[in-house]
């Protein structure tokens, strides 16, 4: 079979290295090139992943056009991410965008016709895509296990974006104060927040347990910290023709979820018509009440497997098979969840209750 060509395009997001290191290690992708107009914060990723700087182009046209590309890794800034996917869908590659879909549904919408244009696939990485308990979760819910899933109730978040880097290696709470004034996560024109963030995992990975469902209006509120013109924590309520849905997005928990769970845990709890299913992040096994164990049960989560235990590994398989992008990477689930987060930054300016946007 094929070795696929791939490059990475801006390294706004510290996902990129990841991103990166799991082209690597897939036995038929080829890591051909990376560009960034930053070359400083390029070098140390590169160390890490033992690259040489060779494969550095000062120019994104130059990285593609040069190396054959067939593939693009993007992780910009959040509001550049409708502009970047433009830029190189027109030079005729395949798109992986890191999370979340866009600042906004029209830029949603904007990288969706552009990649339609060119003829080749868009995907949106959500990492907790590929979280064997929320995995499993899904499984479990597709075979009935709790029936018609009705609900859905998502807290997720960390300590902060400046509080770790590449490999989920931590950064000092002094350096990480420090360092927000700096980030693009922190300005508001760049589409910073901890909504932006965050609440994309919840409303797209919440639509993908709910197949499809749109919620009817949405409610949300933001915090205000001081000295900041983004939020670190906000609240979702989703109305649904099933009932509520809420959706909790939080930058300063106690602990990272990937070291120690924090309280409230980081992860969904579902409930539908015939039983409920914990799932969190990173845990080794997810909880289940049914009608007939009301008590509720351990389920050990599964083991993941090729060809989908990591979104490179996934959309290659994809591609080499001809199948559209499915799931939470899909344009068509994401649109949705895109949808509900539109929905909820204009409530919380705005301060009411509002029909989804379309």
């Amino acid at each position: 079979m094929k070795t696929w060509r791939i490059v990475g395009i801006n390294f706004d997001h510290m996902h990129m290295g990841d991103l990166l290191r799991m082209v690597l290690n897939h036995p038929r992708a080829e890591l051909v090139g990376v560009s960034d107009e930053q070359p400083e914060r390029v070098w140390p990723v590169l160390e890490r992943l033992g690259v040489g700087h060779d494969k550095f182009y000062a120019d994104y046209r130059d990285c593609i056009e040069r190396t054959g590309a067939e593939v693009a890794i993007l992780c910009p800034a959040t509001a550049q991410h409708a502009a970047w996917t433009e830029k190189v869908a027109e030079l005729g590659v395949h798109v992986l965008v890191e999370k979340p879909f866009a600042a906004t549904l029209a830029e949603a919408d904007r990288m969706i016709e552009t990649t339609k244009r060119a003829g080749k696939q868009l995907a949106i990485n959500w990492p907790l895509r590929w979280y064997p308990s929320h995995v499993t979760a899904k499984r479990l819910c597709d075979a009935g296990m709790i029936g018609h899933v009705t609900h859905v109730h998502y807290y997720d978040g960390n300590r902060g974006p400046m509080r770790h880097v590449m490999d989920k290696v931590e950064i000092s709470a002094e350096q990480a104060a420090r360092e927000k004034s700096k980030s693009w996560f922190y300005r508001k024109n760049a589409g910073g927040g901890s909504m932006l963030d965050y609440l994309g995992y919840g409303t797209t990975l919440g639509t993908w347990y709910l197949n499809g469902k749109k919620p009817i209006e949405v409610t949300a509120v933001m915090d205000q910290p001081a000295g900041l013109e983004v939020d670190e924590h906000s609240i979702t309520v989703a109305r649904y023709d099933t009932g509520l849905s809420k959706f909790e997005t939080r930058w300063g928990t106690w602990t990272d979820p990937w070291t120690l769970q924090p309280q409230p845990k980081c992860g969904f709890v579902l409930v539908g018509k015939g039983g409920t299913i914990s799932s969190y992040d990173y845990e080794k096994t997810i909880r289940v009440q049914t009608t007939q164990k009301p008590e509720g049960f351990d389920v050990p989560v599964d083991e993941p497997r090729t060809p989908a235990s990591n979104p490179i590994e996934y959309v290659l398989d994809c591609l080499e098979s001809g199948k559209e992008v499915e799931g939470p990477l899909s344009p068509a689930i994401a649109r949705i969840g895109q949808q509900i987060v539109d929905t909820a930054y204009r409530s919380a300016i705005e301060r009411r209750t509002l029909p989804l946007v379309e």
